[in-house]
């Protein structure tokens, strides 16, 4: 994109000024979701740039099977500053109380080492029973924690909710009612949350 309207304190905001690729190349992608923002476009998706981890590695960058390390090291590293960033530029131009931001994976991973061909390969499983994410932002409560796992990382005890739960509180979040959002398929009325749900009031402001 073009950033020659952009500011060299900006650059510096985002990282662009790092000779670290990882981190500009993200910094680039945030700081052209604010100019697009700025401009009125609804919705912008982000996408991590796949680290080349060698044996063990992950085709999907936060898929860490093997090398987690390595693997989550370079991509914390990569996401860090643009992220941080990319909230401060749109708190300080009055655009962050109407854009939510969501950063989140699909899944968390489990506590324990996981074993692939026959070894422990030192990476993380899948875990569908409790994943971290982060919302900022678009009506989201400030500076909060919203639940708990166990003590060993691998569900959740507090705060429960299945995501069809977090789907309809995005909707909530950006003027929808699920309930409403109904259309007919198949000899009967659905929903974008399949089968209902309830607003996570935890994290609403």
């Amino acid at each position: 994109c073009d950033l020659k309207g952009e500011t060299e304190s900006t650059k510096r905001l985002y990282g662009l000024d790092s000779k670290d690729s990882q981190t500009s190349a993200y910094g680039r992608q945030c700081l052209l979701a604010r100019r697009l923002v700025e401009r009125g476009v609804r919705f912008v998706e982000l996408s991590c740039l796949t680290e080349k981890l060698g044996a063990g590695g992950a085709a999907n960058p936060w898929d860490q099977h093997g090398a987690l390390e390595k693997g989550h090291a370079a991509m914390a590293h990569q996401v860090d500053q643009p992220i941080a960033g990319l909230l401060q530029d749109l708190k300080v131009r009055g655009l962050l109380d109407e854009t939510l931001v969501i950063w989140t994976g699909e899944f968390g991973r489990t506590p324990d080492n996981n074993k692939r061909g026959g070894v422990y390969s030192l990476g993380r499983d899948h875990d569908a029973e409790a994943m971290t994410m982060m919302l900022a932002g678009g009506g989201v409560k400030k500076g909060t924690i919203v639940g708990a796992t166990d003590e060993l990382g691998k569900s959740a005890v507090d705060v429960v909710h299945p995501i069809r739960d977090l789907h309809v509180t995005l909707l909530h979040l950006l003027g929808l009612d699920d309930n409403k959002l109904t259309y007919y398929h198949a000899g009967r009325y659905k929903q974008l949350s399949q089968f209902g749900g309830e607003v996570i009031n935890e994290l609403i402001a």
